[in-house]
């Protein structure tokens, strides 16, 4: 498989996965605005600007503004050209990297993609998110849902189904330690007990319905939402499709895929990584993490995720500064070796 080819396919599922993350999490909170008594300049600061910090575009945010409000957050984390993790620069990267490899995805995916594309970046695109932002973020989230339903539905079980996933649930897991993040210092505050630190559920909510996972915890816990049940369940849950864990898990399995390892086994640097990621989680338990203090444990969550990330690139991707015909001849000979 030509390392262009895995290079594409494996940004094409990341970004797409990130425009549906920062879909939801943008209207989550848009709809939290509707919950609050006040809504002063210092109200808005305190509720947009932790999510700029926890997908880690703060600095970009300060140079282009001046303050965290409304209209200038959603336009940063939307439409700014000039973030290139807003929803409009993920959606046209994925289409670009979609576009590139047409041949090696089936027509309905490129379709979607494409069909995605052309919504955010439609004159009346913001016409359209000004009359219902929810509609117009719910557009977005279900057009990625229906492109990884394709992919399960019409690609081969192969290295472009591998790359895809991993390139998928790599991205899933660092937004998911991202969203924890930004709520660290209510956790560590509830769990020492402090009469101050009254937990602020809804803010909590926030955060399992921007995973995706409010419906989980409940079936899961059956109880008030509490910090750091909603932290295991993100965390560790082995069985939700969102945890860190599950990602983890699904990441490891394709890298394992990808190479021929068997369990327990590598042959490349990023199965490495996974893998004793993978061992970690499945043997720590939240205490572990409270011992740790949250903060200091998902970031270094993310710098394993970012090592991993690192790791694939060197392993398959960065042949791809070779010529096409090296790439090919580079093809032939493995293809040799395996006969």
């Amino acid at each position: 498989m030509l390392s262009r080819v895995a290079d594409s396919l494996f940004w094409m599922a990341r970004q797409t996965e990130r425009a549906e993350n920062i879909a939801r999490i943008v209207d989550v909170n848009l709809q939290l605005l509707l919950d609050y008594q006040k809504l002063d300049d210092k109200a808005l600061k305190q509720h947009w600007e932790p999510l700029v910090v926890s997908l880690g575009d703060e600095e970009l945010f300060a140079k282009l503004h001046k303050k965290a409000d409304s209209a200038n957050v959603t336009d940063f984390l939307t439409f700014n050209p000039k973030n290139p993790n807003s929803i409009l620069m993920s959606v046209t990267a994925a289409r670009e990297n979609a576009r590139s490899v047409r041949d090696q995805i089936s027509q309905e995916m490129w379709e979607e993609i494409n069909r995605l594309y052309l919504f955010v970046r439609a004159r009346d695109a913001k016409k359209i998110w000004k009359q219902s932002p929810t509609a117009f973020y719910r557009e977005v989230k279900q057009s990625s849902y229906l492109v990884q339903g394709l992919a399960n539905a019409t690609m081969p079980r192969d290295e472009r189904r591998q790359f895809f996933t991993a390139g998928l649930f790599l991205e899933r897991a660092d937004k998911t330690t991202r969203l924890l993040d930004v709520k660290y210092h209510n956790l560590q505050a509830e769990v020492a007990g402090e009469a101050a630190a009254s937990v602020d559920s809804v803010q909590w909510a926030a955060v399992l319905r921007s995973c995706s996972a409010y419906e989980t915890y409940q079936q899961t816990y059956s109880t008030d939402i509490l910090p750091w049940k909603v932290a295991e369940l993100l965390i560790f849950n082995d069985s939700f499709p969102r945890s860190i864990r599950y990602c983890a898990n699904t990441l490891d399995q394709s890298l394992r895929s990808i190479s021929g390892s068997t369990p327990g086994t590598f042959t490349r640097e990023a199965e490495r990584i996974s893998g004793r990621l993978l061992s970690e989680l499945n043997y720590s338990t939240l205490d572990d993490v409270l011992r740790l203090g949250l903060h200091d444990y998902l970031d270094e969550l993310q710098q394993k995720l970012n090592a991993i990330g690192s790791a694939i690139y060197t392993s398959y991707i960065s042949h791809a500064t070779t010529s096409l015909e090296e790439e090919i001849q580079i093809q032939k000979q493995q293809q040799q070796q395996q006969q």
